[in-house]
């Protein structure tokens, strides 16, 4: 089994769906491969989102180091004048809705800025994707409706 072929950011919504067994069998093979290749990326964003869910401070510390141990991409103005900007642009288009996570925008921004895609198990990002000026890849690491 083979990664994504790409360097990704990758979402708390996957990072959540792995700790807790829903991400499994393929998908979860593929997210492995992945990590091994060098694929997956953090940012602070999915950091803060992913220590958050530690339970105590041992699995804080623990959580902490595997987690460093990744590439990193910084949050910059640019990133997050462009997350601004791509909230204007949901907002200004008829039938969409600007009301996707704030945390998404700033991630998928880092992602166009830093020339990365985002793995998710999140539909914000496909909107995001589809209805902004912010380019990158959003990559599902399972089949949308396919897990909880």
């Amino acid at each position: 089994m083979t990664g994504y072929g790409q360097a990704l950011l990758f979402d708390n919504s996957v990072w959540a769906r792995l700790l807790d067994g829903r991400l499994a069998g393929s998908s979860r093979e593929r997210f492995e491969a992945a990590l091994a290749a060098g694929e997956l990326w953090t940012c602070p964003q999915t950091l803060l989102e992913m220590r958050y869910s530690a339970r105590d401070s041992k699995g804080f510390a623990l959580t902490a180091k595997r987690l460093d141990a990744l590439p990193h991409a910084p949050l910059s103005a640019e990133s997050a004048a462009t997350a601004i900007t791509a909230q204007a642009e949901l907002a200004a288009t008829a039938g969409v809705s600007h009301r996707v996570k704030p945390v998404d925008l700033l991630i998928a921004s880092i992602a166009a800025t830093r020339d990365l895609g985002v793995l998710h198990y999140d539909h914000d990002y496909d909107t995001i994707a589809q209805h902004t000026s912010l380019s990158f890849d959003s990559i599902w690491a399972a089949p949308r409706g396919s897990i909880a």
